[in-house]
């Protein structure tokens, strides 16, 4: 169980008059919450999913980017985080010791970061390119360590991976040829399939013979992966339904989403993320205004039907059907509720990890009270410094 208050604030986050625990009350808007019980319900789900399909959980850390829930993640099943950025990898490196690189690092800079992590840490790199490869096993011979790799496919996205079995055995064959780097497996992501989870039967059946046909021509040229990740959160239910598949990355399922929801890869009480935020005006007839515009939702539009930038915990009717940097605009036409100036919501957005990235913090919830406070520590650029008194979550 997660601890119920930060290291930093010696008990219970005290409110700024220190005469008692903080609650939603004290909390200035917009803020972004964590309900902490839903959220390790979702992390039990997810745990208890892999072990039942004999697959390895390697959660990506992109969605909440805070060391914390990473190491969390570790203690009830997963065998390490996926990052997609050097800084991404540095902060998670001060709480797990296995991290999947899922995107290739290009620029000195990027290298010399990554051979600067910890020596206990079990790097692997995913990318699609001899020179990513070449680039990568030169950093490492430097360091003096061995960077794994896993071949990025393109199972039908088209955004990034190779294409054909050709390709992948070739850069296979030269990542186990090739010092300094450690051919571990495949990868590949399934992000084109984002459709209901109970309409995805054909797209699922078609990755299984895609990802059939590259696994045998690397096994008949000697390179069997060990390795064969994948997964996404709008598939994870159905993952094991793909033949070969080894481990699963998810990233939106440890909170889910409004998008999660829509498509059936969550219910709306699985929604562990949402944006406290309070009705500033009631002017206008048929409408409301929060404080929680795109500099806190995020600007992306609802991919699947009912439009809009996020909808309401409480009243998932109400949608957000508007934003400008600071405003959010309610839509009340399909509602009897009318919110009061003053009153506060909170706003389950659309894409949770785009929401995330907008924080400096997360505030861990238990009913009303605040019970944790969570620097979002992987948000950003810039090389990463350890703090120590960075709260630990046992």
């Amino acid at each position: 169980m997660f601890r119920r208050a930060s290291e930093r604030a010696g008990g219970l986050p005290q409110n700024d008059k220190g005469k008692g625990h903080m609650t939603l009350d004290d909390l200035e808007t917009p803020a972004a919450l964590v309900d902490v019980e839903r959220m390790e319900a979702n992390l039990r789900r997810a745990a208890e999913y892999c072990r039942a399909h004999g697959l390895e959980w390697r959660p990506h850390a992109k969605t909440h980017k805070t060391p914390e829930l990473a190491a969390e993640q570790v203690r009830l099943g997963a065998v390490g985080v996926t990052v997609a950025t050097p800084r991404e990898a540095e902060v998670m490196a001060t709480a797990v010791d296995d991290i999947l690189l899922a995107y290739p690092p290009f620029g000195a800079s990027k290298l010399e970061r990554l051979m600067r992590l910890p020596e206990h840490v079990r790097l692997t790199v995913g990318l699609d390119s001899a020179e990513a490869l070449d680039a990568l096993a030169e950093a490492a011979r430097r360091a003096g360590r061995t960077a794994g790799v896993l071949v990025e496919l393109d199972a039908g996205m088209g955004r990034v991976g190779l294409g054909s079995p050709e390709h992948a055995v070739e850069l296979a064959r030269r990542a186990s040829e090739t010092p300094g780097v450690e051919y571990r497996g495949i990868m590949f992501y399934p992000g084109h399939i984002r459709g209901p989870v109970a309409e995805q039967d054909e797209a699922l059946a078609a990755l299984d013979v895609c990802l059939g046909e590259r696994i045998v021509a690397l096994s008949e040229a000697g390179l069997r992966p060990r390795v064969v990740s994948g997964g996404s959160t709008p598939t994870f239910w159905r993952s094991h339904e793909v033949a070969g598949i080894t481990e699963l990355r998810p990233g939106t399922n440890i909170f889910n989403d409004r998008t999660t929801a829509e498509i059936g890869a969550c219910a709306w009480d699985e929604c562990a993320y949402s944006v406290l935020a309070t009705v500033v005006s009631t002017a206008v007839a048929g409408q409301a205004v929060v404080d929680a515009g795109s500099k806190a939702l995020a600007k992306e539009e609802l991919r699947a039907t009912g439009g809009g930038y996020g909808a309401l915990l409480e009243h998932p009717e109400v949608v957000v059907k508007a934003v400008s940097e600071e405003h959010g605009l309610l839509d009340l036409a399909g509602t009897e509720w009318r919110p009061r100036v003053g009153e506060r919501v909170r706003i389950v957005p659309n894409h949770v990890c785009v929401s995330v990235n907008l924080q400096e913090r997360l505030w861990g919830v238990r009913g009303g009270e605040v019970a944790a406070e969570w620097e979002i520590a992987g948000r950003g650029r810039a090389p990463w410094v350890a703090r120590a008194q960075t709260a630990a979550i046992g």
